[in-house]
């Protein structure tokens, strides 16, 4: 009779959270390889999930979990991007100072591009059909075209880049995390623009854009989300998020902004319109979750993680071996 109450309890609870809508997660897929994690990416061509991840990018099935390759020698990999109408993929490699040229198909390796120092965040910008990547230890952004992989620009922006966004017009917005900015590229001249301070914001991380709206999402270190109004760059509202943020995304299908805190919690925010927002309450995920990226087809959230190990006195606490892993995040 325990076990029947309790296999009804579960079923019941699990009925409640489906009803109610909640976020939580729903999956978790195990990826081979250890090492240090940054971000993570859909291949807009196959759906596969693409995770940054020390010296690889793992590739997995986001509808099995299945590890279907890997994107090898991408030492310090952080970011990877796609330009789609290119066939082709990129990577960026923090520690080789390089991006990696892949077809977005095969996943084979095509060539290499040198970038400045330390590329970290990097996006496709529709406009000007050109890779971006933000190089951290340059305060730069580095311009490749994908027509030939050759570098055209290379844009000083003042401060170090942390992740930037486009709104696919021809402007480009970069979090600035040591001067607590964001600075306006335009993507025609491929110049900085004006810098606006994030007002209560310290050292910015994620970001993301409602184009609709003209709507910035940047997500602070100190556990702050600063809304910015991209015509003029004043701040529209600041909300409460969890700390450790690492990666903003935004869901035009449900007008839902996400933020993924290192701390273990992915803060949810509803956009109610351009200038109100209310905060859901915070999705429990794990510790060391601080990335993500959000699935615009079944608005699922992806976030890599692994264990840690208890820390020792005041040293940081290591990655437990064999435990990456991938939440999926959904109602």
């Amino acid at each position: 009779m325990k076990q029947v109450l309790t296999a009804l309890f579960l079923f019941s609870a699990s009925a409640t959270m489906a009803q109610s809508g909640t976020y939580h997660v729903t999956r978790t897929f195990s990826v081979p390889g250890d090492g240090k994690w940054d971000y993570i990416a859909l291949n807009p061509v196959t759906g596969h999930l693409y995770a940054a991840h020390g010296t690889v990018v793992n590739i997995l099935d986001k509808k099995t979990g299945q590890a279907v390759g890997i994107i090898d020698h991408t030492t310090g990999v952080h970011g990877v991007a796609f330009a789609e109408k290119f066939k082709k993929g990129y990577t960026t490699n923090g520690k080789l100072n390089t991006a990696t040229v892949f077809d977005i198909q095969t996943n084979k390796v095509l060539g290499e591009v040198k970038t400045g120092e330390k590329p970290d965040a990097i996006l496709f910008d529709p406009f000007s059909q050109k890779i971006i990547i933000c190089n951290a230890n340059s305060a730069s952004l580095t311009v490749v075209d994908p027509a030939n992989d050759q570098v055209v620009a290379t844009v000083a922006l003042g401060g170090s880049p942390e992740t930037a966004v486009t709104d696919g017009k021809g402007n480009l917005y970069v979090n600035l995390e040591d001067k607590s900015e964001v600075v306006k590229v335009d993507a025609r001249t491929f110049t900085a623009g004006p810098h606006w301070a994030l007002g209560k914001g310290e050292a910015p991380t994620g970001l993301a854009i409602d184009v609709a709206t003209h709507r910035l999402f940047s997500g602070c270190d100190n556990k702050l989300l600063v809304v910015l109004n991209t015509d003029n760059g004043k701040v529209v509202t600041s909300l409460p998020i969890g700390d450790g943020c690492d990666g903003v995304a935004f869901d035009a299908g449900t007008h839902t902004i996400f933020a993924s805190n290192g701390e273990g919690t992915l803060s949810v925010i509803e956009e109610i319109n351009a200038d109100k927002y209310v905060s859901q309450k915070p999705t429990p995920t794990r510790k060391g979750a601080r990335t993500l990226v959000a699935d615009p087809q079944t608005h699922h959230v992806y976030l890599p993680v692994a264990d840690f190990l208890p820390a020792k006195g005041s040293a940081k606490a290591e990655i437990a071996a064999g435990t990456f892993k991938i939440l999926e995040v959904g109602k």
